[in-house]
């Protein structure tokens, strides 16, 4: 029995260490694309979704490299290293290409370098919207708000993503000061085939509307959902219908 626990032990460390060496190569390696944000009314450009890529496979898709991230406890060195490469494509180009979202995990509200005012991505903070982004709930984060109101002060705007799928239950987004809501892919997907689907986006827009939230349809593919994400008064759309994520502003828009 000892002989295995050591065998079980040694074995663990070989994969630990194995995943972090596709870690380090991801990282190595890491680029973003962009995928354009219009307004819903009339498709007119209003800004971008930053997705981490990697032109190394040996983790094969960005959740991967979010769970190797989470698994190896380097999350705050992916953040840094994606909010670092965002920061130079913003500063590279001009402002009339619209805001960058840029997605933040629960762990990243706690790294100090996000809230530093001689960070990279601070000095274009008015061109950055921070999406919060977590496959934990939100909920019972007692230094959320405080966090939130400090990138507030540093002149970032906050964006909740996915609502209505997952951990993003419909009470998360009154815990901070919100700009914008993302509503999640599973709701947005033939919404125009789902009445009770439209009833609850209908529900958020009202809720929204009234408290100055600008609401983004994600992941729409059809002119179908995406006549009635406008006829039920979504601002914003996103997704494969618009464009696809591609290497820096390289879009028709």
């Amino acid at each position: 029995m000892p002989g295995q626990l050591v065998d079980h032990s040694v074995e663990a460390a070989a994969q630990l260490r194995e995943l972090e060496i596709k870690l380090d190569k991801c990282l190595a390696t890491l680029n973003m694309h962009f995928q354009p944000i219009v307004h819903a009314h009339d498709r007119s450009r209003f800004g971008y979704e930053a997705l981490m890529r990697s032109t190394d496979r040996a983790l094969p898709h960005p959740g991967a490299v979010l769970d190797a991230a989470e698994r190896l406890e380097r999350i705050p060195a992916l953040g840094r290293a994606v909010r670092a490469q965002c920061a130079k494509v913003i500063a590279g180009s001009p402002p009339e290409r619209g805001v960058v979202f840029i997605n933040l995990h629960l762990l990243d509200l706690f790294d100090k370098q996000l809230t530093s005012a001689f960070a990279p991505l601070s000095r274009v903070a008015s061109r950055v919207i921070l999406e919060i982004t977590e496959r934990t709930s939100l909920e019972g984060q007692l230094d959320l708000r405080y966090r939130v109101a400090e990138l507030r002060e540093l002149g970032f705007r906050i964006a909740i993503d996915d609502l209505g799928g997952g951990h993003a239950r419909m009470g998360t987004f009154t815990l901070s000061d919100t700009d914008f809501v993302k509503l999640d892919m599973s709701l947005v997907r033939d919404v125009d085939k789902h009445p009770m689907k439209q009833r609850l986006i209908r529900s958020v827009v009202d809720f929204c509307r009234d408290q100055g939230i600008k609401v983004v349809g994600e992941g729409v593919e059809t002119e179908a959902e995406a006549k009635v994400l406008v006829d039920l008064g979504c601002d914003l759309l996103q997704g494969y219908l618009i464009a696809k994520p591609a290497p820096p502003f390289c879009d028709p828009l």
